[in-house]
């Protein structure tokens, strides 16, 4: 295969988001001079712009390039949507946050998910596929083929000049390249998607944001900060985001717009949507609420075991396996309840009208592929970051109401341990509840439909497959900076796409906040930091990790413990001593 940084590019075209009528289109342009408002420089050099305001001056302020090329557009919707012909295929990487692994239908969920079902119905669905449970460390791994460095610490610090972000290598594989969502891996000049690879971002820089208003700061218990949000080299504030602004919605409406150019330019496309639902602060619409009303009244045990019955109909549990009624850490739902049973049911209902928000806005996108006449053609692949969250910033508290903007709060560990279902342990934990992801794959040109693989894969994965996919390979230079890289963690998915057999890693490797893990073959090694000692699962026989084998193989554990020693040096990792 051709070198990667040999292959040649034509000069990428950007997106200018033109508003007009209140409403924001998304049009293809090279520079952004069809803008009515021009945007203030800021200190840093970078502009200040909103593609989202509803400024009066805005819209009375018209010229005739804006009325050109939305009258352009009109005639584009109303019109068959046809791409230009290509043979590479498109890739389409759709992430969601702090979502469980049994949170949707295709994996045992009641929740709406019929769009996301659909893409398991017609493609592939994993049973063993992995994140690095925490959001910065996964985002790291997923964009560079690697396992985090400087020890999973910082967000800026986790992608360096010597890596290639998914960005960078689909820009220089020929690719067209786009970003929607959350990024959260450096909010500054240089560290920013813009500046990392992608023609054409818009979201947040930052961790996750009030879903109504990005710019609007956290709760003081929360520390207080203004999230960072930007579209391109611009920085948005706080009143350029109208009334009946929703992340989800908006992430897909520049996620349709960017694929329409991209697609109309001839190149395949490399489009990255990381959603930032259904992780806190718990907003959704009021109509998706309602979907859910009364759904949750029996609690989250019963829930758990609904789930699980399931599961077990649908193949993806063992019936050997071991599960445990709640996790450790949760309190039984009678107890619980007790605390504001109505609060207590809203928060589960509210968490899962955003993930039904997101099927809804996935199938938009799915139907804008049809439309196109390219959905053949392109992978879509779908995943989550983490497992289920169970952290409580600010409490367990009735008066933060789930739902509405001006309100911040949290699904906590008792529902938490139901949307992980069967597995223990949640986001920040080693064990399955923390990095086991859902994962399904549609290419309908390439990957048979409605099958299920249990072959063991990583986001490490997802580089090195989508160069596989392009036909180039992975550079020694960085071609952008010159800088050595570092050679790639991941292996290709493109063998089990294709229904072959892969050769499996040797080892897969985590660490975040003192927890660990490490697995080798069927065996898994895990260090819990309440239980403060390693545990050893044989996976195959009890993956719900019911059984801690360690007193019976202690020479398989030190041996493993010697190899995740050896990968924590590697990759930097300090241990509080």
């Amino acid at each position: 295969m051709p070198s990667l940084s040999s292959v040649l590019m034509e000069p990428s075209s950007t997106v200018c988001c033109c508003t007009t009528a209140g409403r924001t289109r998304t049009l293809p342009k090279r520079a952004h001079s069809c803008c009515p408002n021009k945007p203030e420089s800021l200190a840093d050099g970078s502009r200040s712009r909103s593609i989202h305001s509803r400024n009066p001056a805005m819209k009375t302020n018209s010229c005739i390039c804006l009325f050109a090329l939305v009258a352009l557009f009109l005639t584009i919707d109303s019109a068959p949507l046809m791409a230009a012909p290509q043979s590479r295929p498109n890739i389409l990487l759709i992430m969601v946050d702090d979502m469980g692994w049994s949170d949707i239908g295709c994996y045992g969920s009641e929740i709406e998910t019929p769009n996301i079902d659909r893409l398991a119905t017609e493609g592939l669905l994993f049973t063993q596929f992995y994140n690095n449970a925490k959001c910065t460390t996964t985002r790291a791994s997923l964009l560079t083929g690697l396992y985090p460095r400087n020890g999973g610490r910082g967000q800026e610090d986790l992608i360096t000049q010597k890596m290639l972000t998914l960005g960078e290598a689909m820009r220089h594989a020929g690719y067209a390249t786009g970003m929607s969502g959350k990024w959260h891996n450096g909010e500054k000049v240089g560290d920013r998607p813009f500046d990392r690879g992608f023609d054409e971002a818009y979201g947040l820089w930052s961790g996750c944001c009030n879903f109504f208003n990005p710019r609007m700061p956290d709760p003081e218990f929360k520390g207080g900060k203004a999230r960072i949000f930007g579209h391109n080299d611009t920085f948005f504030e706080i009143e350029d985001f109208p009334d009946d602004y929703y992340t989800t919605d908006a992430f897909t409406d520049h996620t349709i717009e960017t694929i329409k150019t991209h697609a109309a330019s001839g190149k395949p496309f490399f489009h990255y949507l990381p959603y930032t639902a259904p992780h806190y602060p718990l907003h959704a619409k009021p109509a998706d609420i309602a979907k859910y009303k009364g759904k949750y009244a029996e609690g989250w045990d019963v829930l758990r075991q609904q789930r699980l019955a399931k599961q077990l109909k649908l193949g993806l549990v063992d019936k050997n396996w071991e599960v445990t009624n709640r996790d450790d850490l949760a309190k039984a739902w009678d107890e619980a309840k007790t605390i504001d049973e109505d609060w207590q049911q809203l928060r589960m209902e509210v968490y899962a009208a955003m993930i039904d928000s997101v099927d809804q806005n996935i199938g938009r996108i799915l139907e804008v592929l049809n439309k196109l006449g390219i959905a053949d053609n392109t992978l879509v692949l779908f995943l989550a970051d983490n497992g289920g969250c169970a952290q409580t910033p600010g409490g367990t508290n009735p008066k933060q109401i789930p739902g509405p903007k001006e309100y911040y709060t949290h699904v906590g560990s008792g529902w938490a341990t139901a949307s992980n279902t069967p597995w223990r342990r949640y986001k920040q934990y080693c064990h399955e509840g923390g990095i086991a992801t859902p994962l399904v794959a549609r290419w309908p040109t390439a990957i048979k439909a409605g099958t299920r693989s249990e072959q063991v894969g990583h986001i490490i994965d997802f580089l090195p497959t989508f160069l596989d996919m392009a036909n180039v390979d992975y550079p020694d230079q960085h071609p952008d900076f010159g800088t050595q890289t570092i050679p790639l963690d991941g292996k290709t998915l493109l063998p089990v796409f294709q229904g072959k057999v892969r050769q499996p890693h040797d080892n897969l490797y985590w660490h975040w906040s003192t927890n660990r893990a490490v697995r080798h073959g069927d065996w898994k090694l895990a260090w819990d930091k309440h239980a403060k000692a390693w545990e050893l699962y044989d996976l195959q026989a009890d993956r719900t990790e019911a059984h801690d084998l360690a007193t019976e193989y202690p020479e398989l554990v030190v041996s493993l413990i010697k190899k995740w020693e050896s990968w924590a040096k590697m990759t930097d990792v300090k241990l509080e001593k």
